[in-house]
């Protein structure tokens, strides 16, 4: 069973992906969660605690998905990246749609902002772990061009086409570079 603390950044994180951060209220927050202000106080200071906690629980989703496997062969490595953004893409859309929004309203990027360049330090540091195995020479320059690759998939899926082809950018992108 969830405890309160964890139904409330569920919660919250489902609204400010539906509505926005500025849209959202304590008040919303607490109705839709079905517990008093005063507990939301408890275990937060603020609505920006609140973005803030989610924030660093959703990054370390994001690098736990990056984790490689030491062992494998880097393109093996890389082959999983691109299934799991790929599966959780498909799977957990509100996951992404919340990271999405957060990046894109002044208002939030301006309170994540050292949450969101250190983010962006562990996702291309953990993906250019990949890319050094498998080309020294261009690793930096790959690693930018693979997560502009998703990112703009990403971007597309979530908010421009209704019938994305997902599954097929998806075998797309793993056969371009397993042909590195």
């Amino acid at each position: 069973m969830k405890d309160k603390k964890s139904t409330v950044i569920e919660v919250a994180t489902r609204l400010f992906a539906e509505q926005g951060f500025d849209k959202t209220s304590v008040d919303n927050i607490c109705k839709a969660a079905g517990v008093s202000k005063g507990l939301v106080y408890h275990h937060f200071n603020s609505k920006d605690e609140i973005l803030q906690e989610i924030f660093v629980q959703t990054t370390k989703s994001m690098l736990e998905m990056n984790k490689s496997v030491p062992n494998e062969p880097p393109e093996n490595q890389l082959v999983k990246l691109i299934e799991n953004i790929f599966s959780q893409l498909e799977h957990d859309k509100l996951f992404f749609q919340l990271n999405l929004n957060l990046m894109f309203q002044p208002s939030t990027r301006k309170l994540l902002s050292h949450h969101i360049k250190e983010r962006s330090a562990a996702l291309l540091d953990s993906v250019k772990k990949i890319f050094d195995g498998i080309d020294p020479d261009q690793s930096t320059k790959l690693s930018f061009m693979f997560i502009a690759e998703i990112d703009g998939v990403s971007l597309d899926y979530l908010s421009v086409y209704e019938n994305y082809p997902l599954k097929a950018l998806k075998e797309h992108l793993i056969n371009k570079y397993k042909n590195i």
